[in-house]
């Protein structure tokens, strides 16, 4: 026992004593993370829905009629007088629906802060999958009290916001309509 606490003594002699701490002080305990500067990063998790509806009716009729003679007096027929006349009818209709949702989780970055507060975010997402490429960006302005305190921001939140999904390769390449199917389209 004794040896035990000369050789605890012996190592605790070699090693100057310093007080540590595994705090290291960079930021506050009690402070949150979320976006407020230039650099910082947020969660954009992008939640939309689109459904337009658009219906057209058109209706539109003439009909005219002009009679010619020459009259005596105002009031007698001199020779038998003609007239042409004439209708033109136009009915037409249609209607378009169009549709599409988005959802994706995706980090963008504050590019600004403005005067009052807000925070520019711009943020770009590129997905690689079987030499298909899908990228989606996001740009637009936040408020900071619309972020959560997990650092997420749903888009319906983002002011002005630019969201945009594209897909290139093979797939993608194939949706296209053909060279002769759109010169008739052209033409046509």
């Amino acid at each position: 026992m004794v040896l035990v606490a000369a050789v605890a003594l012996g190592a605790a002699a070699a090693w100057p004593a310093a007080a540590s701490s595994l705090w290291t002080g960079a930021g506050s305990l009690y402070a949150d993370n979320k976006a407020r500067q230039v650099g910082d990063l947020v969660t954009i998790i992008i939640v939309e829905r689109t459904q337009a509806t658009s219906t057209a009716q058109t209706q539109t009729g003439q009909d005219t009629s002009v009679n010619f003679g020459p009259v005596l007096w105002n009031s007698v027929p001199i020779v038998p007088g003609f007239g042409l006349s004439g209708n033109d009818n136009f009915r037409a209709g249609g209607s378009t629906t169009r549709g599409g949702s988005l959802n994706a989780r995706m980090t963008a970055k504050v590019v600004e802060v403005l005067p009052n507060g807000n925070l520019v975010i711009e943020g770009r997402q590129t997905i690689i999958v079987n030499d298909e490429e899908q990228v989606i960006v996001v740009s637009g302005t936040i408020r900071p009290q619309d972020i959560a305190p997990d650092n997420t921001v749903l888009s319906t939140y983002v002011a002005d916001a630019t969201i945009s999904y594209h897909g290139a390769g093979t797939i993608g390449d194939k949706q296209e309509p053909g060279l002769l199917t759109r010169l008739f389209n052209w033409l046509f």
